[in-house]
């Protein structure tokens, strides 16, 4: 049998261990939130208190709690984009099987216990990091943090927070600020809470989404194609067809049916440092906000309006769609925020220098102009 291994997260005061029979599901969670959380390895023999995802790779398990699902009243849903079987108990306990992934959970909500067991590792080793982020989440947002749609970088401790409708260039601004030596903080995501007179903000640990033009543009399309073709994978959320073109060495967008959606590079957050030699950082304060829009054609610049934060800059259970709260480890939180901290953080980076701005596609002069305005602050 193999000896168990456990990882520890921590962001801000809340915290949640990985316990796991096989070192690559732990190890998995230390890689992915390493580089913005404060992950790492303690004794398995140690956990005794506190958030617990246990997340095994044992076949005998999933098919145990596929019966238990199987033999009672359930429902279908849908949760990471896979048919989901969700049954649950008179005591709240939640037991749900995903068939097609081969992985079956138990949520114990009320103890902030969530077992996963699966047929194999990788599949395991990321729902292990999915629920083990949404655990952080559900405890930071009960004290008080927001959850903002948005990238950031930091200079000096003093963070930039960069809002807009996907396509507006909050991932382009994010890594063009990061190429000038702007410690990157997030790419998509920030949590906010006031501290003192300052407005605190963590990152939202996630894989990058970066489409083959903007790579091509960052100067980065080599770097990726060359690191692929030497055997080294990016997050296997990727679809298969990013890969492909990446490897024949194709730029131009791919596109999902319908030409809505962008397939996309699936960048793991640590290989913004080993591959692309970003800094990346775990916190800063709040210092001011910027809310770009693309135009092929344009100069870099300010440009007039009145844009301020809205409903949709912040995120809310209507957003997490892909991974409703169907194990119940929110509690009733909305995905955001509660009313009033979503309404003191609004208030607050209300105060901060806000800059709308224009960008084109010359990359250097983008760069440069960002550096230059965000150096201001």
């Amino acid at each position: 049998m193999s000896t168990p291994t456990a990882t520890r997260l921590h962001a801000a005061d809340a915290s949640v261990t990985v316990l796991s029979n096989t070192a690559s599901v732990t190890d998995w969670s230390r890689r992915y939130f390493g580089s913005w959380w404060n992950a790492f390895e303690v004794p398995a023999e140690s956990i005794c208190t506190g958030p617990l995802v246990i997340a095994d790779v044992d076949s005998s398990a999933y098919v145990d709690l596929a019966e238990l699902v199987d033999d009672r009243p359930h429902q279908e849903v849908t949760y990471a984009k896979a048919k989901t079987l969700l049954a649950r108990d008179g005591a709240g306990t939640i037991t749900a099987v995903s068939p097609d992934e081969g992985l079956a959970y138990r949520s114990e909500p009320e103890t902030g216990r969530l077992t996963i067991a699966g047929r194999a590792a990788e599949p395991v080793a990321l729902a292990a990091a999915r629920i083990a982020r949404e655990l952080i989440r559900a405890t930071l947002l009960r004290e008080g943090w927001t959850l903002l749609h948005s990238s950031a970088v930091v200079r000096d401790g003093k963070a930039l927070l960069t809002f807009g409708s996907k396509g507006a260039g909050k991932t382009t601004t994010a890594l063009l600020l990061a190429s000038k030596g702007f410690e990157l903080l997030a790419n998509d995501r920030v949590f906010v809470r006031p501290n003192g007179d300052e407005l605190q903000v963590l990152p939202w640990p996630s894989a990058a989404a970066i489409g083959l033009g903007l790579l091509d543009a960052l100067g980065l399309y080599d770097v990726v194609r060359d690191r692929l073709k030497s055997g080294e994978q990016l997050h296997p959320t990727q679809h298969q067809d990013v890969t492909d073109s990446l490897l024949a060495g194709r730029r131009e967008p791919l596109w999902e049916p319908g030409g809505k959606r962008e397939k996309k590079v699936q960048v793991f957050p640590d290989q913004f440092a080993t591959w692309f030699g970003m800094q990346l950082t775990t916190g800063g304060r709040a210092a001011g906000l910027l809310f770009p829009r693309i135009d092929p054609a344009a100069v870099p610049a300010l440009t007039d309006g009145d844009r301020a934060l809205g409903e949709d800059d912040f995120m809310s259970g209507a957003t997490e769609d892909r991974y409703p709260d169907i194990f119940g480890l929110a509690q009733g939180i909305d995905g955001g925020g509660n009313e009033l901290a979503r309404a003191t953080v609004a208030e607050r980076l209300a105060h901060l220098p806000h800059h709308q701005v224009v960008l084109g596609h010359d990359t250097a002069a983008n760069a440069d102009f960002l550096a230059k305005l965000a150096g201001a602050l």
